[in-house]
């Protein structure tokens, strides 16, 4: 069976992990928060932290980053989505967005895996939807309060409360994990 050490500060990445990846591939977590790398690539950041975290352990290793694109904010906050988070919070980013029509946004979650001394494989998930007028549900964490998915009427803030495991970006980026630990 595959096992993979998933690195990560966040316990609620932990659990969605966990959902989707056991029992066919063993999640083994190492709780840590390392210095992430500045880029506008969901993608570069997790390549680069995969590779210098498997060449500082000397083990396989697999990190994600995630994040939230807002069209009329020019991808906003995008790979800022946690330092925004903290910093301005939920409201904060309706107030950016208050009078616009346009509310297309997108959560992107990209997966890194890597061994030290090999260069680091990508799986990327995609969730369209749109950012609400206001926040809904206390379900969920992080945007999902104001992120409408697409084809649905509520926010993720609600749909969590019925909902198991991880929402789209995530699951879809984990599952392309999981196909191909298995596969390999």
């Amino acid at each position: 069976m595959p096992t993979i050490t998933l690195i990560t500060h966040n316990p609620n990445k932990v659990k969605e992990f966990k959902y989707i990846l056991e029992p066919l591939v063993t999640v083994n977590h190492l709780d840590l928060e390392y210095p992430e790398l500045r880029s506008d690539s969901n993608q570069d950041i997790a390549e680069m932290s995969a590779k210098q975290l498997a060449e500082k352990f000397q083990k396989q290793v697999v990190v994600e980053d995630s994040g939230i694109f807002i069209e009329a904010l020019g991808g906003f906050p995008g790979t800022c989505s946690a330092y925004c988070y903290k910093r301005i919070g939920l409201d904060g980013i309706l107030k950016l967005m208050k009078g616009t029509k346009d509310r297309r946004a997108y959560y992107l979650s990209a997966i890194a895996l890597c061994e030290p001394g090999k260069k680091p494989i990508s799986f990327i998930g995609k969730d369209e939807g749109t950012i609400a007028l206001k926040k809904t549900g206390k379900f969920g964490w992080g945007h999902d309060p104001i992120f409408i998915p697409k084809g649905k009427k509520q926010t993720y803030g609600v749909l969590k409360e019925k909902m198991q495991g991880p929402n789209l970006h995530r699951r879809r980026s984990l599952e392309l994990l999981k196909k191909y630990l298995i596969q390999r």
